[in-house]
C-alpha cells in the first residue's frame, strides 16, 4: 500500500510540472531535414550543441536533442522552488507568464516556441509558459520574489543569486597586446547544470558560440564569443535589489544583444532599452576589432559604463559605480570577511602582480586561484576566486556553512581565439578539485533535501571548443 502511495505522488508531483512523457510521435520530413543540420556529442563533461537555421529551426534542434536534460533541468529547478517557497512550480509558472510573456520578442518566442515542439518530438510534453518561465527563472525568483515573498512564504530562505571571478584585460597589460578575458560560475550545486557549449548558426545576425543550460535561449553564465568579434562576460552585482516588472526580461536582451550587435555599443544599447532590473550584472565586454574593452554595470536606474585600450576590468560582484553601490545594492565594499570583498582584493593583487604578462595560462591560474585576502593564506574556502564554500566552515558568519554552492567552472579566451570563434573551459571547478555528491551528504545531513540534486562533478581537464564543431 505505501508503494502504491508514494507511485501515485510521483505521478502528481510529474503532472504538477507541466513535464509529461507521450510516445508514437513520428518526425515529419521537414523536421528529419531540420535535424540533420543539427549535431550533439559530449567532451570532458560538457555537452557541445550546435543548432543553425531560423528560430524554430534551431528552437526544434535544442529541444530535440536536449529534450532528456531539459525534462530533469525542469523537475530539478520545480523541486528546488518548492522546497524553499512551499509553492507549487505552476504558480511560478503562471505568473512569469504574465509577466514576461508579452514582452518578448518575436523571434525569442519563436525560438521558445520551437524547443516546445522538439521536446514534444523526443516524446517530452511542456508548455511555452514553462519554458519562459525556465529562461527567466534568475529574474523571477532572484529579483521579483524577494519584493513580494513576505507577504506570501515569510520564511522561504533569500535566494541564493549567482556570483562569478572575471576579467578581462588588453593593451599593455597582457603579453602580446590583445585582449584576454577569464571568467568562473559560483552559483548553487543543487541548479540545473550549466554544461552546454552552444553554437547557434541563426539565420540572421551573427554566429554565438556560448556557455548555457539545456533549454535556455540565452547564456546565464553569460561566456560568449560572435562572428561580429564580441566576447564577453559578467559578474552579479551582489545586494542589487530594484526592479521593475513592466521592462523587458533580461534573457532576452541578453540574446538579442549577442546575437544582432557588432560593436560593443551596440551591445550595450540593446541591454539598456527595456530594462527591468533583472539579473543586475557587470558585463566585461570586448572587441577585437578594435582592441577595446569595456564593462558595463547595468543597475536599474543608474548605468555605469567604461571603455578603454589600455588596462583591464574585474568583477567579484561589487559594484564600481558609486550611484549602483550606494542606492541600488546593500552591499560593503570594505568588508573583507565577504566573499565579494576578499576576491575584489585579490583580483587588484593579481592585475597588479602580473601587469604585461597576462595570458591564456595564467588566465586558466587567476580563475582556479585559492589565496584568501582575509587569512593572507591559500586556502580554498567561499572568499577565494576559485571558491569553495562546501569546504567551508565559516566560522565568520558571512553564510550558512558548507554551503554546496561555488566555483562550477572555468572559461578563458583571448583575441587569437575569439577570431577562431574558440575558446578553452574546464567542467567541474577551475582548479580542477572534485565533488563527490553522496560523500558530501553523508558528512551534511543537514542538506539531505538535495539528495538527486547535487550530482557528481570530477575533475575534468581544459578542453578547447570551437563553432562548427562535429561528432
Amino acid at each position: 500500500m505505501k508503494k502504491k502511495v508514494v507511485l501515485l505522488l510521483s505521478m502528481v508531483f510529474i503532472c504538477s510540472l507541466g513535464v509529461r512523457s507521450q510516445t508514437n510521435y513520428q518526425l515529419t520530413n521537414v523536421q528529419n531535414a531540420w535535424l540533420s543540420k543539427a549535431n550533439r556529442h559530449e567532451k570532458s563533461g560538457w555537452i557541445y550543441l550546435h543548432i543553425e537555421g531560423k528560430p524554430e529551426e534551431r528552437g526544434f534542434q535544442h529541444g530535440y536533442l536536449l529534450a532528456k536534460e531539459i525534462k530533469e533541468a525542469l523537475m530539478e529547478m520545480s523541486e528546488v522552488w518548492h522546497y524553499q517557497t512551499a509553492l507549487d512550480w505552476q504558480w511560478l509558472v503562471q505568473r512569469s507568464a504574465r509577466m514576461f510573456n508579452p514582452k518578448i520578442d518575436p523571434e525569442n518566442m519563436a525560438e521558445m516556441d520551437g524547443i516546445v515542439e522538439g521536446m514534444k518530438a523526443a516524446g517530452v510534453l511542456t508548455t511555452r509558459d514553462e519554458i519562459v518561465a525556465y529562461n527567466g527563472a534568475t529574474e523571477f525568483m532572484g529579483y521579483w520574489w524577494p519584493m513580494v515573498k513576505d507577504t506570501i512564504s515569510p520564511s522561504s530562505p533569500d535566494p541564493k543569486k549567482e556570483s562569478c571571478s572575471s576579467f578581462i584585460a588588453t593593451g599593455s597589460m597582457t603579453s602580446d597586446g590583445g585582449i584576454v578575458l577569464g571568467h568562473n560560475t559560483m552559483s548553487s550545486f543543487y541548479y540545473p547544470l550549466c554544461n552546454v557549449i552552444l553554437d547557434i548558426l541563426p539565420d540572421k545576425g551573427y554566429r554565438i558560440l556560448m556557455q548555457s543550460v539545456a533549454g535556455l535561449i540565452h547564456s546565464e553564465t553569460d561566456f560568449f564569443v560572435t562572428s561580429a568579434g564580441l566576447m564577453g562576460s559578467e559578474t552579479t552585482i551582489g545586494g542589487f535589489f530594484p526592479f521593475d516588472e513592466k521592462g523587458i526580461p533580461e534573457f532576452a536582451r541578453m540574446r538579442h544583444a549577442t546575437q544582432y550587435a557588432s560593436t560593443i555599443d551596440e551591445w550595450c544599447k540593446i541591454m539598456k532599452t527595456g530594462n527591468n532590473g533583472g539579473y543586475a550584472n557587470a558585463w566585461l565586454i570586448g572587441d577585437i576589432n578594435t582592441n577595446e574593452i569595456a564593462r558595463l554595470e547595468l543597475g536599474l536606474k543608474y548605468i555605469g559604463f567604461e571603455k578603454k585600450k589600455e588596462g583591464y576590468f574585474v568583477g567579484s560582484n561589487v559594484a564600481e559605480d558609486l550611484r549602483i553601490l550606494r542606492f541600488e545594492t546593500k552591499t560593503s565594499e570594505m568588508d573583507i570577511k565577504k566573499s565579494s570583498v576578499a576576491r575584489r582584493v585579490r583580483w587588484k593583487q593579481i592585475m597588479r602582480d602580473n601587469t604585461g604578462k597576462i595570458n591564456l595560462e595564467l588566465a586558466k591560474a587567476f580563475e582556479a586561484d585559492h589565496y584568501d585576502t582575509y587569512l593572507n593564506t591559500i586556502t580554498p574556502d567561499m572568499r577565494t576566486l576559485c571558491s569553495h564554500p562546501d569546504l567551508d566552515p565559516d566560522i565568520y558568519g558571512v553564510d550558512i556553512p558548507f554551503s554546496p554552492w561555488g566555483t562550477l567552472d572555468g572559461k578563458v579566451i583571448d583575441s587569437k581565439m575569439a577570431k577562431q570563434m574558440s575558446f578553452s573551459a574546464r567542467w567541474g571547478s577551475a582548479c580542477g578539485t572534485p565533488f563527490d555528491a553522496k560523500a558530501f551528504l553523508t558528512k551534511h545531513l543537514q542538506f539531505d533535501w538535495m539528495n538527486g540534486l547535487l550530482k557528481d562533478r570530477p575533475t575534468q581537464p581544459w578542453t578547447l571548443f570551437k563553432a562548427g564543431e562535429v561528432k
